[in-house]
């Protein structure tokens, strides 16, 4: 098989799981060009169109659905090549694609990329920041950081971290509206919530009530879908709100936000690390794990995120 036919049929797999040609470039690190021309000349010498193309969309064709399963298990095996190419190398190289929501990315993953770096110059880092759920063998990942159950049989994982939700308000929030001693006062009170991205749904306040776990759904003058934005709303003033502690935590230790209700608390333990069996031998792979273990053990600990 020619070289040139080998890397439109890579191309073609990628840019059918994706949808289109620039997402396919992105996870290949190639030009929206350069995987459109590959595509064009496959198609040529197979004799068959592949996708159907409008301004918007790339649709697979009949004949496209057809192959495609088989030119995924080619850039599958591929992929699996280039590992086992990798892990014979004793020191971490390569490009380490990682994807994770955004609080875990802000205010975990970015702040240690400098130390990973420094211990591992020559590994680049490619972090996609994403709450929306994604199919990391499709996309080429090969670390994603995942907040909740986990429904994905394929991957291999590993528990990272606990993490605290708690409530917060503002100083002056609280000067002017009263500091609630338990959940069922927050009905009296202003609120700010998170919508999920990935599902539209408002997350539900969680707090530990008599030896149980309960949830609230509060009425709320203001719904936002990033972490950040809320802890930001509510340091502003804007009422009282749900945060997991690492994020907050920047704000509590400048006195922005007070943390509430402590008592009711509640401890999660679903931050997780997936990767794909074909990256299980990677040595950069291996050494993030051990970093971003190391790191969120520190950071994301219950006691030292939330001084309560």
């Amino acid at each position: 098989m020619a070289l040139e036919r080998l890397t439109g049929l890579i191309a073609f797999a990628r840019a059918g799981a994706l949808g289109s040609y620039t997402a396919a470039a992105r996870s290949l690190s190639v030009s929206p060009s350069a995987v459109s021309k590959s595509v064009q000349r496959l198609e040529q010498n197979l004799g068959v169109p592949l996708f159907t193309r409008t301004t918007r969309s790339l649709t697979l064709t009949p004949e496209g659905r057809e192959l495609h399963e088989r030119a995924l298990r080619l850039l599958q095996e591929a992929e699996e090549i280039e590992q086992v190419a990798l892990s014979a190398r004793s020191e971490p190289a390569g490009t380490l694609r990682i994807a994770a929501p955004l609080p875990i990315g802000v205010h975990l993953i970015a702040p240690m990329l400098p130390a990973f770096r420094s211990r591992h110059p020559n590994v680049a880092i490619d972090l996609r920041l994403n709450d929306q759920i994604i199919d990391i063998v499709e996309e080429g990942i090969d670390i994603a950081i995942r907040i909740g159950d986990l429904a994905d049989s394929r991957l291999l994982s590993r528990r990272i971290a606990s993490h605290r939700l708690c409530a917060f308000a503002s100083p002056a929030y609280l000067a002017a509206r009263g500091t609630p001693q338990h959940p069922d006062e927050l009905i009296s009170h202003d609120t700010v919530s998170l919508r999920y991205q990935s599902s539209g749904h408002a997350m539900r306040w969680p707090f530990r009530i008599g030896g149980r776990e309960v949830e609230l759904v509060p009425p709320s003058g203001i719904v936002v879908d990033v972490s950040d934005a809320l802890v930001a709303a509510l340091a502003a003033g804007g009422g009282i709100g749900i945060s997991t502690a690492f994020v907050a935590a920047p704000h509590v230790a400048r006195g922005e936000l007070v943390p509430l209700l402590t008592e009711f608390a509640v401890e999660r333990n679903n931050i997780t690390a997936l990767w794909p069996e074909s990256r299980r031998a990677n040595p950069a792979v291996r050494a993030f794990l051990e970093l971003l273990h190391e790191t969120a053990r520190k950071r994301l600990a219950p006691t030292g995120a939330l001084p309560i």
